[in-house]
């Protein structure tokens, strides 16, 4: 089948990757590989997924930022239905980008995906009215072993663009995330 492009160091991150799918359209719809280890492999994301993840949410939901503190996972995010703005920020101790952030969107019609490696904070927010979020991670779920960054973090500074008629104090949050403090 087709292969995948790669774009490497998102925002000048090292690690951060981009991926466009091929995407094979005809009358009665499209096909497309969503994971293939050994196109992924020789895109330098030789790790193994072990655990695939699910959520949806609606317009104004705004996840993370979450990371995992003892057990990081490598993440492979994309979206299945509607549209989020999807950010990851660098918490990689001694980094020369500790605390830079990239961000892209992520919808069910560019089909992009955001590879995601170890000991990063990942988040999003839902732009469309509801949206279906799929992640592969390369480790499984520990408990007690999610830390957190508030989303709103001056020293960070993520731009978050905001759903049509929406402000931020609309923005729907669990209470978890309403609390975080700042960078790690």
């Amino acid at each position: 089948m087709g292969k995948i492009q790669v774009y490497d160091n998102c925002g000048g991150i090292e690690g951060l990757k981009l991926i466009e799918p091929a995407v094979f359209k005809d009358e009665r719809g499209y096909f497309m590989e969503t994971y293939n280890y050994n196109d992924f492999k020789e895109a330098k994301i030789g790790c193994v997924f072990v655990q695939d993840n699910q959520s949806s949410s609606v317009k104004g939901v705004l996840r993370g930022l979450h990371y995992q503190i003892k057990y990081p996972q490598e993440k492979l995010v994309r979206v299945i239905n509607g549209e989020v703005f999807d950010v990851a920020v660098d918490i990689r101790e001694g980094s020369s980008t500790y605390g830079k952030w990239y961000g892209t969107y992520l919808s069910a019609e560019n089909k992009k995906q955001l590879f995601i490696p170890k000991n990063f904070a990942h988040g999003f927010i839902v732009l469309s009215d509801y949206a279906e979020f799929s992640y592969k991670v390369a480790d499984f779920y520990h408990p007690n072993d999610e830390g957190g960054i508030a989303w709103d973090d001056p020293l960070i500074g993520i731009k978050w663009p905001m759903p049509d008629g929406m402000k931020k104090e609309d923005l729907i949050l669990s209470d978890k995330d309403r609390h975080w403090s700042g960078l790690p």
